[in-house]
């Protein structure tokens, strides 16, 4: 078996790699963006037939002798390989042309980037995906074709889960990236701070099982990453350590028979509380249950918060001015809905535009 990795330098690429080299899984072709003193690290180990990497003016920098260069490149990338699964680890709405063209040829995704859901999930083929994210996994892995009620995945709150409304006002970028719990990148970790990243992937659950009935929680020691109300009144939950190997190992062999992480210890981690995820903590859970009704929507969203972030990043907007800058967006644009893929361009464009000039 061989695979394709788009992202390989970041969290998921990097434990994609561990698992691939456990079980002697070849390496077709490495993706990544600026980090090309650790992928030439990767290219030394794994020997990928070929590369791509965000910008030409990194080329001579590579350690290989086929490297193509930007979105292009990536998409020929994907074109040229044989590999019939492409793990797509790659941040934002970058990682949906991707998707899409390795879906049109056919090949099954496994799928860490959110935004190709969210932005088009009308228009991707379910059955060529799987999902790499630790409450999509938990939810497949409890579901087992029971007639069920209702999905739950969780959230760990964020970086300022804990802190004073009056405070999270004046939170800086720097503050939003000290999440308590696990260290990834800076998009993802914005995200959970706003609950953007949890409300992204209500949307995908709702494209990958077909259904709107589905809420989420807060669990701060984020052990409980899933759970599933069946229609005879028992609910199921999914406990494991927070580390994506076990939903990459899954989602690379189809079936795993062997330990990839250590068991939760329940005694070591004591008293577990669910806790509710408010509006007034996080503004973005205000359009929960219309963008649920409206998936479509999801690419307004995408975009506007895509631009939300560099403006808080750049201090152009406070903490809360993020979520303003979404909700704003998400009003003006409402009465959209993308009929192809090619509408859904137009639309991030526009939605981005208008987010800028705010």
């Amino acid at each position: 078996m061989s695979i394709v990795l788009l992202g390989s330098t970041g969290s998921i690429g990097v434990n994609t790699l561990i698992v691939a080299k456990r079980y002697d899984i070849a390496i077709e072709a490495l993706v990544a963006g600026n980090n090309i003193g650790l992928l030439n690290e990767q290219i030394s180990v794994h020997r990928p037939k070929l590369v791509a990497i965000a910008n030409e003016t990194d080329r001579s920098r590579v350690n290989h002798p086929n490297v193509l260069c930007g979105k292009e490149g990536i998409l020929e990338l994907i074109e040229k390989t044989e590999s019939t699964t492409v793990v797509n680890a790659l941040v934002g709405y970058a990682g949906l042309a991707p998707t899409l063209k390795a879906t049109e040829l056919g090949k099954k995704v496994a799928l860490a980037n959110k935004e190709s859901l969210v932005v088009a999930g009308e228009f991707i083929d379910m059955s060529l995906i799987t999902p790499i994210d630790s409450e999509h996994f938990g939810l497949w892995y409890l579901m087992n074709e029971r007639p069920l009620s209702k999905l739950y995945i969780t959230a760990s709150g964020g970086a300022f889960r804990d802190w004073e409304l009056d405070k999270m006002k004046d939170a800086t970028f720097s503050d939003a990236l000290k999440h308590p719990n696990w260290s990834m990148g800076n998009k993802i970790t914005i995200d959970s701070a706003t609950m953007t990243n949890k409300l992204f992937e209500l949307l995908e659950a709702k494209w990958l099982f077909g259904t709107s009935n589905i809420d989420a929680v807060i669990e701060k020691k984020s052990i409980i990453h899933a759970l599933v109300e069946f229609k005879d009144g028992s609910t199921t939950a999914h406990f494991a350590g927070v580390d994506m190997k076990l939903p990459i190992a899954f989602a690379l062999r189809g079936t795993v028979e062997e330990e990839i992480l250590p068991p939760v210890n329940l005694l070591e981690a004591g008293t577990l509380e669910f806790l509710p995820i408010t509006a007034e903590r996080y503004p973005i859970w205000n359009i929960k249950a219309h963008i649920l009704q409206h998936p479509h929507l999801g690419v307004v969203v995408n975009a506007a918060n895509e631009v939300a972030i560099e403006k808080f990043q750049k201090e152009r907007c406070s903490f809360f001015g993020m979520s303003d800058i979404v909700l704003d967006a998400y009003k003006k644009f409402e009465v959209l809905r993308p009929q192809s893929i090619e509408d859904i361009i137009e639309i991030d464009k526009e939605v981005r535009t208008y987010a800028y000039h705010m």
